[in-house]
């Protein structure tokens, strides 16, 4: 793994992974881990990105600690019924093209549907891009976007 270049948005992603991955229970096991791949790091900068990252000490399954970043709320699924209240609210159009799905809204709402098709949690869908009144929802394979579309127009009742 090449490194030279490598921005703190970058470090701080790949430092989450690691987290995410393996228990690492101190700082300087962490500097290590990230110089095995390449990436040099003090101890202070380690110590900064995971105050950034709002990374906490926490008790393993085998009693030790370890640093995990707690879940954020746009990585919790919202509950099914948001999703229908959201598109019945302000869904007014839905189309789409083989693994594409165009929503419209009123102008300035496309990002409120986004954030709740977002944490909706299908397995259908691989995200999602929000202008003014327009979403763009990517579907994921083997799913369609005729097929999403229309549980779209379902729940918004079109």
């Amino acid at each position: 793994m090449t490194t030279t270049g490598l921005s703190k948005t970058q470090r701080q992603y790949r430092i989450a992974t690691l987290l995410a991955d393996r228990p690492i229970n101190s700082q300087a096991q962490l500097v290590e881990m990230l110089g095995d791949e390449g990436i040099i790091a003090t101890q202070a900068t380690v110590s900064r990105d995971l105050e950034e990252l709002g990374a906490v000490k926490a008790r393993t399954g085998q009693g030790e600690t370890a640093y995990v970043i707690p879940e954020q709320p746009r990585d919790q699924v919202a509950p099914a019924e948001l999703l229908q209240r959201v598109c019945s609210d302000w869904v007014v159009e839905v189309d789409s093209s083989k693994n594409l799905v165009v929503v419209r809204t009123p102008p300035g709402s496309a990002h409120l549907v986004g954030a709740a098709i977002d944490r909706a949690g299908w397995d259908s869908v691989v995200g999602t891009v929000a202008g003014d009144d327009t979403v763009l929802v990517v579907v994921g394979e083997p799913f369609s976007g005729a097929d999403v579309a229309g549980e779209f127009r379902d729940l918004a009742g079109l």
